[in-house]
């Protein structure tokens, strides 16, 4: 039996060991891998600001050099979100660029502040456009977001003029890779999404990932090479190895760094095959 000190009790003991217990417990989970600090937590960037290929250069790299990947002929096109503001697209156009892309929506949280300026604008100056969803697959399902990607700019119209919509699945900018899913739970979200995105449009989603991110999250799932087209993001001067399922890519997003504004795209194919996939 404990010799207690006069005015000691067995209760005020038993809750400072609670107390210290407790502490010691805080410590060894602060310093567990992959623990989120306070500083960890206000460095994490504002919902709503993702964008297209934002993890690429971070997981994957960047690397130099012209893309010279495919001796096929390719048309040039850019991906915009809000971080360009409004978008020169006379610009653009007379720089070469045909075809683009616009951020319309992230999670059912977020629409793009500059939709209408880049979504229209693209369109004045002649170039066929199409709009993306940035994913956030530990929000909402994706049925959910596919339906609020669709009533938000996501829809399409077979005017010669508008891409099918496009769901941007990669790394999270917010927290964890996968957003905290198994790879089948990724593999069910992305079906979730695509097939309702087509039940609502008639269209088939272009699957815009990076392999390296594919492998990891999805473990390199072959489910859905034979319908969604593949926009493919490395940033090098070769393509690279594809997601498995897919023989060939549609698009490939080859540098964030290119002489105008935007993200840079080669479309695997002369400027009739962006207008035959804008037509279905």
């Amino acid at each position: 039996m404990p010799v207690l000190r006069p005015g000691t009790t067995t209760s005020r003991r038993s809750r400072f060991t609670a107390v210290g217990t407790l502490l010691a417990a805080l410590t060894l989970l602060a310093a567990l891998p992959g623990a989120a600090s306070a500083a960890d937590t206000a460095a994490l960037p504002e919902r709503g600001t993702a964008r297209m290929g934002q993890g690429v250069v971070a997981h994957d790299g960047q690397r130099t050099g012209s893309s010279t990947g495919t001796t096929a002929v390719q048309t040039e096109g850019v991906d915009v979100s809000s971080h360009q503001g409004n978008v020169a697209w006379s610009t653009l156009w007379n720089s070469g660029v045909k075809w683009a892309y616009v951020k319309a929506t992230e999670g059912t949280y977020y629409k793009n502040t500059y939709f209408t300026q880049q979504y229209t604008g693209s369109y004045n100056v002649g170039m066929i456009r199409g709009t993306y969803h940035f994913a956030t697959p530990d929000t909402t399902s994706g049925a959910t977001q596919a339906n609020y990607f669709v009533d938000n700019g996501g829809g399409w119209s077979k005017d010669g003029k508008t891409l099918p919509g496009v769901l941007d699945i990669e790394w999270n900018p917010y927290g964890a890779q996968c957003y905290g899913k198994t790879q089948a739970g990724m593999v069910s979200w992305i079906r979730d999404f695509v097939s309702t995105y087509k039940a609502r449009t008639g269209r088939d989603a272009v699957i815009y990932t990076a392999t390296s991110w594919w492998k990891d999250c999805t473990g390199n799932s072959s489910a859905f090479g034979a319908t969604n087209p593949l926009w493919v993001a490395r940033y090098s001067s070769t393509v690279g190895e594809l997601p498995a399922g897919w023989a060939y890519y549609t698009m490939w997003q080859y540098t964030s760094s290119g002489p105008t504004v935007g993200d840079h795209n080669h479309f695997n194919g002369a400027l009739d095959r962006v207008v035959a996939l804008a037509n279905g």
